[in-house]
């Protein structure tokens, strides 16, 4: 059993439905107190092998007896509690796109219920046994994860690698795991035919490109990358964000994200290529 809980916002009906295709049999705010007999019920089914339940704030106070509930279910059948959650800035933009209420009520501005609820559920977070930070995802990409995470046969390939580009003058993304400086390559902003262009530019790739220093720095750091990403996977990590810098990032970071996302997409890694400081 998987007991699927976390923010209001942060994807849980996408998560059920990544389930749902998995063959879980699936049940989304099932009242908090028939979940010790809905396990005891499946345990002795020979037709339910896997089972995820959404449990969430609409539960109201009786929230709060989760903990409880969660350490007596496990008496009866295997199960994992996965919390969903994202930033404070991530849900409030989907709360706008959406336009729907938070379930805390409309009395409160969404920020504040968010923060409310994040208070709330801190002890449930505490015990989960996966933490899934949805930020970084869209609805695909979660769907995708989730399905590759809960896998009856999981690979060591089951992580999203986030290829970005930036430049150093509007600082280095804050959600960096792993950062290159690629100051180091000459600069097409000096060849003024380059100026208005971006990395993604055929003739800027190959400008950058023809240099030795360049072809070895995406040998080797692809190598790397290759190298760690089973490491990262095998210690539970789902998701990372490598970082090329340069100094507007505009051209040579640009030109880098996209070849070593190549590279990783070619070794059977899912990439997502992202160009923070091109124009837009």
């Amino acid at each position: 059993m998987v007991i699927i809980t976390g923010m209001s916002g942060s994807g849980k009906a996408s998560v059920l439905k990544a389930f749902e295709d998995l063959g879980y049999y699936c049940v989304d705010n099932l009242p908090i107190a028939l979940i010790p007999q809905f396990a005891e019920m499946s345990s002795q089914s020979s037709e339910i092998r896997h089972i995820a339940i959404v449990v969430d704030v609409r539960e109201g106070s009786k929230l709060d007896q989760l903990p409880g509930i969660l350490k007596a279910v496990r008496r009866i059948i295997p199960t994992k509690l996965a919390f969903l959650e994202a930033s404070d800035a991530v849900l409030l933009r989907r709360f706008s796109e959406t336009r729907r209420p938070h379930p805390l009520g409309t009395d409160s501005p969404v920020n504040t219920s968010i923060k409310a609820e994040r208070r709330r559920l801190a002890k449930i977070r505490a015990l989960a046994d996966i933490v899934i930070d949805t930020s970084k995802f869209n609805v695909h990409e979660l769907r995708a994860h989730v399905t590759d995470r809960f896998r009856e046969y999981p690979n060591d390939k089951n992580i999203l690698v986030s290829s970005v580009s930036f430049g150093f003058r509007q600082g280095v993304p804050e959600d960096a795991d792993l950062v290159f400086d690629v100051r180091f390559l000459p600069n097409p902003h000096f060849v003024p035919a380059f100026r208005p262009l971006t990395g993604r530019h055929p003739r800027v790739a190959k400008y950058i490109r023809s240099f030795p220093q360049t072809r070895e720095f995406i040998s080797r750091i692809s190598e790397l990358l290759v190298y760690l990403l089973p490491h990262y996977v095998h210690e539970g990590k789902s998701y990372l964000t490598i970082a090329f810098g340069c100094t507007g990032g505009q051209h040579r970071s640009v030109m880098m994200a996209e070849e070593v996302g190549k590279r990783l997409h070619k070794a059977g890694y899912r990439v997502k290529v992202v160009h923070r400081d091109i124009p837009k």
